[in-house]
Protein backbone atom coordinates (compact mmCIF):
# COMPACT_ATOMS: atom_id res chain seq x y z
CA UNK A 1 0.00 0.00 0.00
CA UNK A 2 2.83 2.19 1.12
CA UNK A 3 4.60 2.05 -2.77
CA UNK A 4 1.24 2.31 -4.58
CA UNK A 5 0.43 5.50 -2.39
CA UNK A 6 3.77 6.90 -3.46
CA UNK A 7 3.80 6.21 -6.70
CA UNK A 8 0.38 8.05 -7.36
CA UNK A 9 1.49 10.79 -4.84
CA UNK A 10 4.33 11.05 -7.64
CA UNK A 11 2.15 10.96 -10.33
CA UNK A 12 0.07 13.48 -8.95
CA UNK A 13 2.79 15.73 -8.56
CA UNK A 14 4.32 15.26 -12.06
CA UNK A 15 0.85 15.84 -13.47
CA UNK A 16 0.40 19.40 -11.67
CA UNK A 17 4.17 20.42 -12.37
CA UNK A 18 3.32 19.89 -15.86
CA UNK A 19 0.23 21.41 -15.87
CA UNK A 20 1.84 24.49 -14.66
CA UNK A 21 4.74 24.57 -17.45
CA UNK A 22 2.17 24.57 -19.79
CA UNK A 23 0.64 27.34 -18.35
CA UNK A 24 3.81 28.84 -18.48
CA UNK A 25 4.66 28.34 -21.87
CA UNK A 26 0.46 29.48 -23.09
CA UNK A 27 1.58 33.01 -20.86
CA UNK A 28 4.66 32.95 -23.04
CA UNK A 29 2.99 32.94 -25.89
CA UNK A 30 0.42 35.21 -24.98
CA UNK A 31 2.94 37.74 -24.03
CA UNK A 32 5.02 37.08 -27.18
CA UNK A 33 1.55 37.20 -29.31
CA UNK A 34 0.73 40.53 -27.43
CA UNK A 35 4.18 42.58 -28.42
CA UNK A 36 3.27 44.95 -31.20
CA UNK A 37 4.86 43.92 -34.44
CA UNK A 38 8.35 46.12 -35.31
CA UNK A 39 7.11 48.58 -38.19
CA UNK A 40 10.38 49.68 -40.46
CA UNK A 41 10.29 53.61 -41.38
CA UNK A 42 11.14 53.92 -45.06
CA UNK A 43 14.68 54.88 -44.45
CA UNK A 44 15.03 51.54 -42.94
CA UNK A 45 13.71 49.48 -45.76
CA UNK A 46 15.54 51.36 -48.00
CA UNK A 47 19.14 50.50 -46.32
CA UNK A 48 17.00 47.03 -45.96
CA UNK A 49 16.49 46.58 -49.85
CA UNK A 50 19.96 48.57 -50.78
CA UNK A 51 22.00 45.92 -48.91
CA UNK A 52 20.07 43.22 -50.76
CA UNK A 53 20.38 44.72 -54.03
CA UNK A 54 23.92 44.77 -53.37
CA UNK A 55 24.91 41.53 -52.56
CA UNK A 56 22.15 40.00 -55.23
CA UNK A 57 24.28 39.23 -58.92
CA UNK A 58 21.44 37.98 -60.65
CA UNK A 59 19.60 40.59 -62.84
CA UNK A 60 16.03 39.19 -62.79
CA UNK A 61 16.13 39.10 -59.00
CA UNK A 62 17.92 42.35 -58.59
CA UNK A 63 15.18 43.82 -60.73
CA UNK A 64 12.28 42.82 -58.28
CA UNK A 65 14.51 44.49 -55.22
CA UNK A 66 15.03 47.71 -57.39
CA UNK A 67 11.06 47.85 -57.82
CA UNK A 68 10.65 47.90 -54.25
CA UNK A 69 13.05 50.45 -54.08
CA UNK A 70 11.67 52.25 -56.37
CA UNK A 71 7.52 51.91 -55.26
CA UNK A 72 9.42 53.52 -51.88
CA UNK A 73 10.68 56.12 -53.71
CA UNK A 74 7.45 57.38 -55.40
CA UNK A 75 5.39 57.38 -52.30
CA UNK A 76 5.11 60.48 -50.82
CA UNK A 77 4.47 61.42 -47.34
CA UNK A 78 1.73 64.06 -48.94
CA UNK A 79 -1.64 62.90 -50.35
CA UNK A 80 -1.35 66.34 -52.57
CA UNK A 81 2.19 65.63 -53.75
CA UNK A 82 0.65 61.82 -54.55
CA UNK A 83 -2.08 63.31 -56.59
CA UNK A 84 0.51 65.89 -58.59
CA UNK A 85 2.60 63.06 -59.33
CA UNK A 86 -0.33 61.23 -60.83
CA UNK A 87 -1.21 63.57 -62.90
CA UNK A 88 2.09 64.62 -63.95
CA UNK A 89 2.60 61.21 -65.20
CA UNK A 90 -0.76 61.26 -67.22
CA UNK A 91 0.00 64.20 -68.70
CA UNK A 92 3.97 63.36 -69.54
CA UNK A 93 2.44 59.84 -71.18
CA UNK A 94 -0.39 62.15 -73.56
CA UNK A 95 2.92 64.12 -74.33
CA UNK A 96 1.43 67.02 -72.41
CA UNK A 97 4.96 68.49 -71.05
CA UNK A 98 4.11 71.56 -70.24
CA UNK A 99 1.10 70.48 -67.94
CA UNK A 100 3.69 68.16 -66.33
CA UNK A 101 6.60 70.49 -65.69
CA UNK A 102 3.91 72.79 -64.07
CA UNK A 103 2.66 70.11 -61.90
CA UNK A 104 6.12 68.98 -60.78
CA UNK A 105 7.26 72.14 -60.49
CA UNK A 106 3.89 72.18 -57.72
CA UNK A 107 5.46 69.50 -56.03
CA UNK A 108 9.23 70.39 -55.58
CA UNK A 109 8.13 73.66 -54.02
CA UNK A 110 5.66 71.63 -51.92
CA UNK A 111 7.71 69.01 -50.87
CA UNK A 112 11.42 69.76 -51.37
CA UNK A 113 12.79 67.14 -49.49
CA UNK A 114 10.93 64.19 -51.98
CA UNK A 115 13.65 63.54 -53.93
CA UNK A 116 11.45 61.50 -56.95
CA UNK A 117 10.04 65.18 -57.10
CA UNK A 118 12.81 66.61 -58.40
CA UNK A 119 14.04 63.27 -60.31
CA UNK A 120 10.89 63.41 -62.22
CA UNK A 121 11.60 66.50 -63.58
CA UNK A 122 14.67 65.97 -64.29
CA UNK A 123 13.57 62.64 -66.50
CA UNK A 124 10.73 65.29 -68.05
CA UNK A 125 13.47 68.22 -68.68
CA UNK A 126 15.65 65.36 -70.46
CA UNK A 127 12.65 64.30 -72.25
CA UNK A 128 12.15 68.47 -73.80
CA UNK A 129 16.01 67.97 -74.40
CA UNK A 130 16.72 70.82 -71.42
CA UNK A 131 20.11 68.70 -70.53
CA UNK A 132 21.09 71.54 -67.97
CA UNK A 133 17.66 72.14 -66.05
CA UNK A 134 17.80 67.94 -66.22
CA UNK A 135 21.34 68.00 -65.06
CA UNK A 136 20.47 70.60 -61.96
CA UNK A 137 17.39 69.00 -60.67
CA UNK A 138 19.97 65.65 -60.60
CA UNK A 139 21.91 67.15 -58.53
CA UNK A 140 19.32 68.13 -55.97
CA UNK A 141 18.12 64.23 -56.28
CA UNK A 142 21.55 62.57 -55.63
CA UNK A 143 21.87 65.66 -52.28
CA UNK A 144 18.77 63.87 -51.31
CA UNK A 145 19.45 60.18 -51.94
CA UNK A 146 23.19 60.02 -53.21
CA UNK A 147 22.13 55.81 -53.95
CA UNK A 148 19.54 57.00 -56.56
CA UNK A 149 20.83 54.97 -59.37
CA UNK A 150 17.75 56.29 -62.09
CA UNK A 151 19.57 59.53 -61.42
CA UNK A 152 22.90 58.13 -61.67
CA UNK A 153 21.93 56.73 -64.96
CA UNK A 154 20.51 59.98 -66.11
CA UNK A 155 23.56 61.61 -65.11
CA UNK A 156 25.97 59.06 -67.03
CA UNK A 157 23.35 59.54 -70.32
CA UNK A 158 23.52 63.75 -70.33
CA UNK A 159 27.43 63.36 -69.97
CA UNK A 160 27.98 60.85 -72.59
CA UNK A 161 25.77 62.79 -74.82
CA UNK A 162 27.67 66.21 -74.08
CA UNK A 163 30.78 64.06 -75.58
CA UNK A 164 32.07 63.37 -71.52
CA UNK A 165 33.26 60.03 -71.62
CA UNK A 166 35.41 59.64 -68.95
CA UNK A 167 32.69 61.26 -66.76
CA UNK A 168 30.05 59.33 -67.64
CA UNK A 169 31.98 55.99 -67.06
CA UNK A 170 32.83 57.68 -63.55
CA UNK A 171 29.09 58.11 -63.09
CA UNK A 172 28.23 54.25 -64.64
CA UNK A 173 30.32 52.69 -62.13
CA UNK A 174 28.97 54.43 -59.29
CA UNK A 175 25.59 52.90 -60.12
CA UNK A 176 27.22 49.68 -60.49
CA UNK A 177 28.39 50.35 -56.28
CA UNK A 178 24.98 50.68 -55.77
CA UNK A 179 23.06 47.98 -58.34
CA UNK A 180 25.84 45.92 -59.69
CA UNK A 181 23.72 43.92 -61.79
CA UNK A 182 21.78 46.10 -63.75
CA UNK A 183 22.76 45.30 -67.49
CA UNK A 184 22.26 48.45 -68.79
CA UNK A 185 25.57 49.81 -66.65
CA UNK A 186 27.43 47.10 -66.94
CA UNK A 187 27.28 47.26 -70.82
CA UNK A 188 28.16 50.88 -70.90
CA UNK A 189 31.31 50.50 -68.67
CA UNK A 190 32.22 48.21 -71.17
CA UNK A 191 31.40 50.20 -74.31
CA UNK A 192 33.04 53.24 -72.41
CA UNK A 193 36.21 51.68 -71.22
CA UNK A 194 36.63 50.15 -75.01
CA UNK A 195 36.65 53.88 -76.71
CA UNK A 196 38.75 55.63 -73.77
CA UNK A 197 41.15 52.83 -74.35
CA UNK A 198 40.77 52.92 -78.17
CA UNK A 199 41.43 56.82 -78.01
CA UNK A 200 44.19 56.22 -75.33
CA UNK A 201 46.09 54.57 -78.11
Amino acid sequence: MTNALTTLLAITVLAIAGTGIAAAQDGSMAAEEAKPAVVKTKSERLDAYFLELKREPEPGSARRIADRIWAEWRTSDSATANQLMEWANEAIRDKRFLTALDLLDQVTVLMPDYAEGWNRRATLHYMMDNHAKSMADINVVLQLEPRHFGALMGMASILSAAGSDEAALGTYLKVLEVYPAMREAQERVGELSEDLTGDEI
